[in-house]
């Protein structure tokens, strides 16, 4: 984890996730303030429909943020946008929904940073229990979050 501190008057503004290096990185006002290692969804690609276990591409917000969620802290994305729902519609397939980044399945928080040994989501963004909880801490709903390939 690459660590700076923010100061209080310059929230977090911009998530970004890189899929392909797995990588999590949170901004402020155009500086990186911190990384972290995630899990994707367990296939490759990019989301196109409800159960491809898929992480999406694209652009979204952060919608709500889930205190009691079944991974330890949990915060909804605004997956489908106005694009996977045309993409989805175009071939006639259900986009999903409930693309979260989060924490840890609860009781398993032990694992630490060992689960990102493999990637094992049904398409969300998975770190560890202590960082979903410092994002959780640094990130406000409305942020906007940025996945790329």
């Amino acid at each position: 984890m690459n660590s700076q501190s923010p100061t209080n008057t310059d929230p977090i503004d911009l998530v970004v996730i890189e899929k392909t290096d797995h990588r999590l990185s949170l901004f402020s006002r155009g500086q990186l303030i911190r990384t972290y290692g995630v899990a994707l969804g367990r296939a490759a690609g990019a989301k196109i429909q409800q159960g491809d276990h898929k992480t999406p591409v694209g652009k979204y917000k952060i919608v709500s943020k889930n205190q009691n969620s079944q991974f330890h802290l949990s915060m909804l994305l605004s997956y489908p946008n106005e694009l996977d729902k045309t993409r989805a519609q175009e071939i006639g397939v259900d986009p999903g929904n409930s693309i979260e980044i989060h924490g840890l399945q609860n009781g398993l928080g032990w694992i630490g940073p060992l689960h990102r040994a493999i990637d094992w989501t049904d398409g969300c963004i998975a770190v560890t229990d202590e960082e979903i909880e410092e994002i959780n801490s640094l990130v406000q709903v409305g942020t906007t979050v940025v996945i790329y390939p």
